[in-house]
């Protein structure tokens, strides 16, 4: 971890050097690198449940479709985080709630490790969803008010892409430490986000666009948000079918390679790294292209090629094209969603950035939070390869429309008018 953080914050660096008029400073890149991390770390944890889906279930006597339903109850909670967070982010600044989240979903985490029952784990796991919806509109809002607005696409991809590291993570930890410790001691990992609470205390200033924008009472923020509700029910329907999208094509990958290619937990977890691997390049070159041709545009564009991939990525005829295939859906996947950091923060009003973008995003996760559970379901009456396909093809193109439908600001401004 500490190696591919000094790497991140070195090419970091080196990106944001090109131009010496609007470079960000030492504190623009501590937030960047916060807000990428913590993210990274949320992801790390709940992809370790996707890992180790089946072994939970063998241990608790639960089926598939019994273990995949925690994580429709993870995504489900994720709206009360973010609700509750974003709030606290609009009022009383965006540092303070993202450390006592980062201390909350750590100590949930490290819990999990220890669920003597499967009810006990369903608990732990909702109360995880509160402090995954948490981070991300906290962190993203924090990040994207202090980068360059010209650079902003791409450093929105680097943000989103913390969540494909942590996939990435975590299949590496499956790899390497599963067989010999099993799932549990895996789960103990998920204390390192306390961690980063105090590197944001430390490191990371308030945001300046909230110090000179902020809603002096909670009447005033409530009659701000109420007053952009058809922008929140756009938000919500645009991350509603991007969630589809991408949990839609992981959440339930290590168990179709499991069940359709009778993969073992190495392989499994090694395609999924790869995988992990085409969703980083996707996601911060489709935010780069962003800065250049639009925000929808790029969305669009990556989300139609992700199409074209679903044969190669569902019916491969051989394992070295099934992970051609697994790298270039993430690629384009992760790419669409390497935009949306930049996107959501654009068209969100000064007032209720911490709040508006989070708090739709996460409803979203619950509207598509069923994905996982309606795949192993349809993969109950046919191949999962097929119940796979459907649904991505189904979510790609509904995504795609709602995208193209919707307005943007690229390169807007923040703070006061």
């Amino acid at each position: 971890m500490a190696k591919f953080s000094s790497v991140f914050l070195f090419a970091y660096k080196g990106t944001v050097s090109l131009s010496s008029h609007d470079a960000p400073s030492s504190d623009h890149r501590a937030a960047v690198f916060a807000g990428f991390l913590g993210w990274t770390l949320d992801a790390f944890d709940f992809f370790l449940v996707v890992f180790c889906l089946t072994a939970i279930g063998k241990e608790f006597h639960q089926s598939d479709k019994a273990i995949a339903f925690s994580l429709t109850l993870t995504l489900a909670f994720r709206p009360v985080g973010a609700f509750l967070f974003g709030l606290l982010a609009d009022r009383y600044g965006r540092r303070l709630p993202l450390m006592l989240d980062l201390v909350f979903y750590s100590v949930v985490e490290v819990a999990t490790g220890f669920a003597p029952n499967y009810a006990t784990f369903l608990v732990l796991r909702a109360l995880f969803g509160i402090g995954m919806g948490g981070e991300w509109g906290v962190g993203a809002s924090l990040a994207m008010e202090k980068v360059p607005p010209r650079l902003r696409g791409l450093l929105s991809g680097v943000l989103q892409e913390g969540y494909a590291v942590g996939n990435l993570l975590a299949a590496l930890c499956y790899f390497f430490l599963f067989e010999r410790w099993g799932w549990r001691p895996l789960f103990f990992l998920g204390g390192l986000p306390a961690l980063l609470a105090i590197f944001v205390r430390f490191h990371v200033k308030e945001s300046e666009v909230w110090e000179k924008t902020e809603r002096q009472s909670w009447s005033q923020l409530g009659g701000t948000i109420v007053s952009h509700w058809k922008l929140f029910l756009y938000i919500t329907l645009l991350m509603a079918m991007m969630n589809f999208s991408s949990h839609g094509t992981q959440d339930m990958y290590p168990t179709f390679l499991q069940r359709q290619w009778n993969f073992g937990p190495r392989e499994r977890s090694l395609i999924s790294a790869i995988s992990m691997v085409g969703a980083i390049a996707g996601g911060i070159l489709v935010g780069f292209l962003s800065d250049r041709y639009g925000r929808r545009k790029a969305l669009v564009g990556s989300l139609l090629l992700a199409i074209v991939v679903i044969p190669l990525w569902a019916f491969s005829p051989s394992t070295a094209l099934l992970v051609a295939g697994a790298f270039l859906m993430q690629f384009f996947v992760q790419g669409a969603w390497g935009v949306i950091p930049a996107h959501l923060t654009e068209l969100s009003p000064n007032e209720i950035r911490g709040f508006l973008p989070g708090f739709g995003y996460q409803c979203g996760v619950l509207i598509a939070g069923s994905i996982a559970y309606l795949e192993a379901a349809l993969a109950e009456h046919m191949s999962y390869a097929l119940a796979m396909a459907l649904s991505a093809g189904t979510v790609f193109a509904g995504a795609a429309i709602v995208a193209a439908l919707g307005k943007e600001r690229k390169g807007f401004s923040f703070g006061p008018i």
